[in-house]
């Protein structure tokens, strides 16, 4: 089991990301989530977090589970997230840049989120973003990092038992 869910919220060719204002990510664009609390499952997890970050209160049937992203670092297992993500009304008004707890949050265009080599968003962002948009399948993404880079990406749809297992 994964200790953390990411949500990427998406309303036309935007998404609210997070600027947050502390480790891990400090001063990078990133989608909203975190850790979660004792007793809690990864759908009141993401659920909580999103309101909690942005003050948006999202149905849970409006979740789509788009897979894991997992991690190793120096070699040794560090840990996974469960990655949602959400698509909002056209006419869902929520004006930016907004300050938060967290952090900033602000609708960033996909377009510049995908850049490649984007120093302004978290490091794994790139490689699984695209999928997270755009595949409908649930997939498991895994990096090798070493001295803070990636070295090692690989993903792969999960298979439909995992997948049911895993809710």
């Amino acid at each position: 089991m994964y200790s953390q869910t990411l949500c990427f919220l998406m309303k036309e060719d935007k998404l609210l990301m997070l600027n947050r204002n502390r480790a891990p990510g400090r001063g990078l664009w990133n989608g909203v989530g975190g850790k979660m609390e004792e007793e809690e499952d990864r759908t009141q997890c993401v659920i909580r977090e999103v309101e909690e970050e942005t003050g948006i209160t999202i149905d849970p049937s409006e979740f789509i589970y788009k897979g894991i992203v997992e991690w190793e670092v120096e070699e040794k297992y560090a840990d996974g997230m469960y990655i949602y993500f959400v698509c909002l009304p056209d006419d869902f008004h929520y004006p930016t840049p907004l300050k938060v707890d967290e952090g900033i949050l602000e609708w960033k265009r996909k377009s510049w989120l995908l850049e490649e080599r984007n120093p302004g968003v978290g490091g794994m962002i790139p490689y699984y973003l695209p999928n997270v948009l755009q595949e409908p399948s649930v997939i498991r993404h895994k990096f090798i990092v070493h001295n803070e880079q990636v070295t090692r990406y690989e993903y792969f749809k999960m298979e439909e038992q995992l997948y049911k297992r895993d809710q």
